[in-house]
């Protein structure tokens, strides 16, 4: 994000009272199928379409009765996803990240899950009965990690669509990082000529 600065995590808790704290999370598990036989799934990844019309990942805002950023985050998790979030828990050992969010006072903790295949199958199943299923969260959508023999189906396509704040660029860094895709796959989109 233009503006947007990473920080440390421990920088990110020294900063005063007058700062909020938002936490979101990346979700994944491996997926061994192949699109039409011939695409290599690899891994699900889940995003989710906000009540704005942009792409995001699950969380927000960490409360004053959250006793740790990951309490505040696995709170959100069970609002936006339901209670098939009881099965795991977003743990400090999946922070990703920390940016101090341009002249909000925000600073945006980003994590990274990884769950098993029926763990986010559940999740998926029971989305629609969260709290927040249909207000905050309008569903949740599964991230095309393959490109399509055309070179523009599939990921490219995808990364298209209008994202908030900086879930774009925590998308295409956690999908490096993580090997979550072929290795090189992911320079063709690190700097849009567009956004």
């Amino acid at each position: 994000m233009a503006g947007d600065r990473k920080v440390e995590l421990s920088e990110a808790l020294a900063l005063g009272p007058g700062w909020r704290h938002a936490c979101h999370a990346l979700l994944y598990a491996p997926d061994p199928r192949k699109l039409f036989g011939r695409f290599p799934l690899r891994f699900a990844v889940l995003m989710q379409m906000r009540f704005d019309g942009r792409l995001g990942f699950p969380g927000g805002f960490v409360d004053a009765q959250d006793s740790s950023l990951e309490d505040g985050l696995n709170r959100e998790l069970r609002e936006e996803l339901g209670d098939a979030v009881a099965a795991f828990r977003v743990e400090r050992s999946d922070y990703r990240s920390s940016h101090l969010v341009d002249g909000q006072r925000v600073v945006a903790h980003f994590y990274a899950k990884r769950l098993t295949p029926e763990q986010l199958q559940a999740v998926e199943a029971r989305a629609p009965q969260a709290k927040d299923h249909g207000l905050e969260v309008l569903g949740l959508v599964r991230v095309p990690l393959y490109i399509l023999r055309d070179g523009v189906g599939g990921l490219p396509t995808f990364l298209e669509n209008s994202f908030i704040g900086a879930a774009r660029e925590q998308l295409l860094e956690a999908l490096q990082d993580l090997e979550l895709v072929n290795p090189g796959t992911i320079a063709n989109f690190k700097n849009p000529a567009s956004k």
